[in-house]
């Protein structure tokens, strides 16, 4: 803080002067004490000055015994898997009392390099939230992802010195941070001194070591307590994540909760939230709760959301209510239901009414899916030996598991028995590559499911019981220029467009809700599972680095193995 404004803010805190606000009689959540006190919290120039009961303000808020807490911080997010630009996934996110954000976009990277990374930027420059980005590591995530850019250590090099900034993203390739790819350490060694966060599912005791000696400091990708125990006793930081298609936080608060386990190591993300779970169950609000709900005591609950992740990423201005601390404050009613009655950021209201303002797209970005019209015939799959490897779905999960079951021979699978046809098709450099597999418990009949949102080299992937609708469903979302599509008795039943980069809509959330929501409730009654998202579970189903098995434009992927099947 420059000598002025402490000299300006300090006259309030001493109670010389009046603050810009006060708020009056509130239940205080202290996340240094872990206690909730009485008191009244003064702002002033957007920063807490004091906090106490004899502060005036020109601006008074009587709170009657409503809670005040931080502002909610998402450890990790990827704004492009809401569907909608950034800017409105801030406004929703916000009104649900996140006022913080780190995020990594590294599935706009993924599809136009840089350009994808300055549109997450200027998307966000102005919105009434703290958005900071961690620069994508992977991109590309594995040698055999098909892509459409290269992000080297050389082009990340321009944005160290941006303040928003705060280090480098998810490392995906494990494999490769533990053989010691010349490439993948480049980048580690450009960000020395900054965070590095993770992506570890599942790593050996060994090499979960060596993953932790380079520098990684965080990871997302505990599924179990007893795994999120190993990482935090290497010294890296467990964000316990709670999206649309991998639910992880009642496994591992269960133990936290069982084991008396301090938190301190432990915070909240989303990772990958679609827009219609947002507006049902809310953002990290909806996390405290359910760990509330599961028997962790409401304060660590709220620790987890703040002022752990603001220590872990260095925001020493953030995640607490004490004088120095930026006034990004949440009010609610009950701590147990978490009700968010109304956010301030920098000491200001946010109007949850007041609509985003969406800066327009480049048209580059719009014009990323680089295919011609694909028929019945591209997705014939001919089986020459008696056993067929599967990619079996994990409800609930990003996992899967490789299952080997007796098809016999045939020209062309014909799915048969609850099973499905999956494929990926090659969409950035119109190479041709098409692979196609077998994949259980998706469900579908009598039709096909299509979608540009396919981690984390975003080609078109789509699941169905015939090659007719499958190919019909893929050619909707080439006309659309990205999006997903649903095909029932060879019609397309609806496609919802994601034009920028195949990954967002610029129509506004409400149109993409209220379509998705249709397209959602029609999938299902086709036969997927309720325990299935139908568009968020297909989009990992080609992600390489996700055990245990997955399609790709080059065909099946052992990920234990690292390596294709022929």
């Amino acid at each position: 803080m420059d000598y002025e404004r402490f000299l300006k803010i300090s006259q309030v805190t001493l109670g010389k002067e009046k603050a810009d606000l006060v708020f009056k009689n509130a239940r205080v959540a202290d996340v240094f004490t872990e206690e909730i006190h009485k008191a009244d919290v003064a702002v002033c120039d957007g920063i807490i000055a004091g906090i106490g009961t004899y502060y005036e303000g020109k601006r008074e808020i009587d709170l009657k015994g409503k809670y005040l807490l931080p502002g909610f911080i998402d450890a990790h997010l990827h704004f492009e898997s809401t569907m909608v630009t950034p800017s409105e996934l801030v406004a929703m996110a916000a009104a649900c009392g996140t006022t913080t954000f780190i995020a990594d976009p590294h599935e706009a990277a993924n599809v136009s390099g840089t350009e994808g990374i300055d549109y997450i930027l200027e998307q966000t420059k102005d919105s009434p939230a703290n958005v900071y980005l961690m620069l994508p590591s992977c991109v590309p995530a594995t040698e055999f992802d098909d892509n459409g850019c290269d992000l080297t250590a050389e082009k990340m090099k321009p944005y160290l010195n941006n303040p928003r900034i705060l280090g480098l993203g998810e490392v995906m390739d494990a494999k490769g941070v533990v053989t010691g790819d010349r490439r993948l350490h480049e980048k580690l060694e450009l960000f020395e001194g900054m965070n590095k966060d993770g992506h570890a599912p599942y790593l050996p005791s060994r090499e979960l070591s060596v993953y932790a000696l380079s520098g990684i400091n965080t990871d997302h990708e505990c599924t179990t307590y007893e795994y999120a125990l190993e990482e935090i006793r290497r010294g890296i930081h467990v964000h316990i994540r709670e999206g649309s298609a991998a639910k992880n936080l009642e496994a591992i608060v269960k133990g936290i909760v069982k084991n008396d386990t301090p938190v301190d190591c432990f915070s909240f993300c989303t990772d990958d939230k679609h827009v219609e779970d947002i507006l049902r169950d809310g953002h990290i609000n909806f996390n405290i709760r359910k760990a509330i709900r599961l028997g962790l005591s409401p304060m660590k609950a709220i620790k987890m959301a703040t002022i752990n992740t603001a220590r872990c990423y260095g925001l020493k201005h953030l995640g607490a209510l004490a004088p120095g601390y930026q006034a990004d404050m949440v009010v609610v009613g009950s701590l147990e239901k978490m009700n968010v009655s109304s956010v301030f950021f920098k000491g200001k209201i946010i109007d949850s009414k007041k609509k985003p303002v969406v800066s327009s797209c480049p048209k580059e970005l719009k014009e990323t899916v680089r295919l011609g019209k694909k028929e019945a015939e591209d997705f014939v799959l001919p089986i020459t030996e008696k056993r067929a490897h599967i990619i079996e779905l994990d409800p609930s999960q990003i996992t899967t598991k490789h299952k080997i079951k007796t098809i016999g021979n045939t020209d062309n699978y014909i799915p048969v028995n609850g099973l499905n046809k999956i494929a990926a098709i090659e969409r950035h450099k119109g190479t041709g590559k098409i692979g196609t597999g077998i994949c259980s418990h998706y469900g579908i009949q009598n039709g096909a499911v299509a979608s540009s949102v396919s981690h984390d080299s975003h080609n078109i992937i789509v699941v169905g019981d015939n090659d007719r609708d499958m190919a019909m469903a893929v050619n909707a979302v080439i006309s659309a220029q990205g999006g997903y599509s649903l095909v029932s008795d060879g019609k397309v039943f609806d496609t919802l467009p994601l034009p920028i980069m195949g990954l967002m809509s610029d129509e506004g959330f409400e149109k993409v809700n209220k379509k998705l929501k249709r397209m959602i409730k029609k999938a299902h009654s086709m036969g997927i599972p309720d325990d299935i998202d139908p568009f968020i579970t297909l989009s990992f189903l080609a992600l390489p680095v996700i055990p245990e098995i997955r399609i790709t434009p080059r065909g099946l992927l052992d990920t234990v193995k690292n390596e294709l099947i022929e």
